[in-house]
């Protein structure tokens, strides 16, 4: 996986030991902590002087999926801690995927949440289904080879309503088309 600068994917495809994604999203902060090394660092670039004398830079890596997150914008290696904790929580989501059954898909916990009384997913990053509801929809479209409308069809909404979804957030967007490439699909636009 290609590295923006914030996540590094070094994870199979599918999560790794015989655990699922959802074994770790559900953990606390402090127990997910607790499987990742943590490294801080001086990092480089704008700030001041005090960002070039204190470690304030952070950067988490989960032992067990092989996921790598920084987190480096703050002087404060506390703000920069908690940051990392969430892009880690995020790119569980993107990255890894788990096998979902498609006739169960509309009543999964993670998917029947998020869509609302039209059965349409109208949620903003923000929102705290939102991640869980991403790495739903990616694994449909892994089970489905990146096909958007069989995904939307198996999902229960329409093909427009499900790009606009995958547009929410670039990250999402860009492993939407990285499923698309490897299953030899042209990228969405």
């Amino acid at each position: 996986m290609k590295r923006d600068g914030k996540v590094e994917a070094k994870s199979p495809p599918v999560a790794a030991g015989g655990l699922s994604r959802s074994t770790w999203t559900s953990l606390t902060d402090a127990q997910l902590l607790a499987q990742c090394a943590v490294d801080t660092y001086r990092a480089s670039g704008p700030g001041g002087q005090k960002r070039n004398k204190t470690s304030s830079a952070v950067r988490l890596r989960h032992v067990p999926s092989g996921l790598m997150v920084i987190a480096e914008e703050s002087r404060s290696q506390h703000e920069n801690k908690a940051r990392a904790q969430r892009r880690l929580r995020q790119a569980l989501y993107l990255h890894l995927r788990e096998p979902v059954s498609l006739d169960a898909l509309l009543s999964h916990p993670d998917y029947i949440e998020a869509r609302d009384a039209e059965g349409r997913l109208h949620l903003g990053q923000k929102d705290p289904r939102f991640w869980p509801a991403v790495g739903v929809v990616l694994d449909v479209l892994a089970v489905l080879e990146a096909r958007v409308s069989d995904a939307a069809l198996a999902l229960g909404t329409s093909t427009g309503n499900l790009i606009d979804f995958l547009q929410t957030n670039p990250k999402v967007w860009q492993e939407a088309n990285a499923l698309r490439q490897k299953f030899g699909q042209k990228p969405l636009h």
